[in-house]
């Protein structure tokens, strides 16, 4: 009897032996990295949900690496839109190791974290900070989804000088280094292009009260405000310029053009220019489509500028491990650069030595009747 038991259990030993052995899915984590709290919040949740539905999408593709079953997952912190807290994040994300990073969204987080990623060898993608500085660096995990300041603050100077045929111009910037790099680059091609820039004013990305230096402004009657800075204190600047009766065409970066700049605002906001790189939804390859997805998940009104350029971020880094057949940084970092991906913002998605877009484009808009509406789609060289 005993020995008859034994080969019963050494059979279902043999058969379980001989049967296939499913590997267990890898887990491959992305980090993001954006204001989730703050004046630019708006920002930061909305290039979260963009993070988040390249990751559904994924994961329900059962997108695999090397032929082996992976599970996607994203790590969202908050980085308060906070320069030191943005390289608090950074370094937890080089400790945990990620996968790789879609993030920060504001310049003057970018920048210090990007040196952070560098050395950890891990890629970060930003869906959105347009500070040339942060691809001067040279360093070779940075990469942007979108045209950088020069582009966008050049187009704006352009378009005052030889659209509007304005001649003169006042400055005011935040202080930030999104705010001081935009506002630099609109200074001195306004000037190239024959306009006086007849004052410049300096403000902090938490202010309210804008009265004292739109006294001064209006004393020098530009006919153009240039703002570098976000819409946070861009809405109740404009509410102040209609109260004080400051008559110039206001304009501003990406930092402006979003839709929460008409709820801060209100009709002041009407004849508005702001300039953002890439296309407007409508026009992108894959945008009327995706964004019918997003309204479904999210709601209409949660939609932002960043958040496809998010979503596009994340299936890119996939795609280039895919490429690679391996989820180590250090092994599908050279892919990022030829990736060759179709996405929802661009088509044949590719990066320059620097990590800049290979031919991005700017859209300037003009808000009509609270409505961003755009003006013109411009080619950046």
């Amino acid at each position: 009897m005993l020995t008859l038991q034994r080969c019963a259990i050494a059979a279902m030993l043999a058969a379980c032996s001989a049967a296939p052995v499913l590997a267990a899915p890898s887990v491959v984590t992305l980090g993001y990295a954006g204001p989730m709290t703050g004046p630019a919040s708006a920002y930061g949740k909305d290039a979260a949900n963009g993070v988040s539905m390249a990751i559904q999408h994924l994961n329900a593709e059962h997108a695999s690496i090397d032929g082996k079953p992976v599970t996607w997952k994203v790590d969202v912190e908050d980085d308060q839109g906070d320069p030191k807290q943005a390289t608090v994040v950074a370094q937890k994300f080089a400790d945990e190791k990620v996968n790789g990073v879609v993030g920060h969204l504001e310049s003057g987080c970018t920048y210090p974290a990007s040196r952070i990623y560098e050395r950890a060898g891990i890629p970060e993608i930003t869906p959105a900070s347009t500070d040339p500085k942060i691809a001067q660096q040279g360093f070779k995990t940075f990469f942007r989804m979108l045209a950088n300041d020069d582009a966008i603050g050049a187009g704006l100077a352009q378009y005052a000088a030889h659209h509007l045929h304005d001649k003169t111009a006042a400055v005011v910037d935040d202080g930030t280094a999104y705010g001081q790099g935009i506002a630099s680059v609109f200074i001195a091609d306004a000037k190239k292009d024959g306009m006086r820039i007849v004052d410049h004013q300096y403000t902090n990305d938490h202010a309210t009260d804008f009265t004292a230096i739109l006294t001064q402004i209006k004393a020098a009657h530009p006919a153009v405000i240039f703002y570098g800075g976000a819409y946070a204190q861009a809405g109740p600047m404009l509410r102040q310029m209609a109260q004080l009766g400051v008559k110039a065409q206001f304009m501003g970066g990406d930092g402006i053009c979003t839709s929460e700049l008409a709820t801060l605002a209100g009709p002041a906001v009407n004849g508005t220019i702001c300039a953002e790189g890439g296309t407007p939804l409508q026009d992108m390859p894959g945008g009327p489509t995706w964004k019918a997805r997003y309204v479904k998940a999210f709601g209409a009104s949660a939609l932002q500028p960043f958040s496809s350029y998010a979503y596009d971020a994340t299936m890119v880094l996939a795609h280039a491990m895919m490429k690679a057949k391996s989820v180590d940084p250090k092994v599908y970092l050279p892919f990022i650069r030829h990736v060759d991906y179709d996405g929802v913002t661009k088509k044949d998605i590719r990066f320059t030595s620097t990590g800049e877009l290979v031919h991005p484009v700017i859209t300037l808009s003009q808000f009509k009747e609270g409505k961003k509406t755009p003006l013109a789609v411009e080619s950046v060289q």
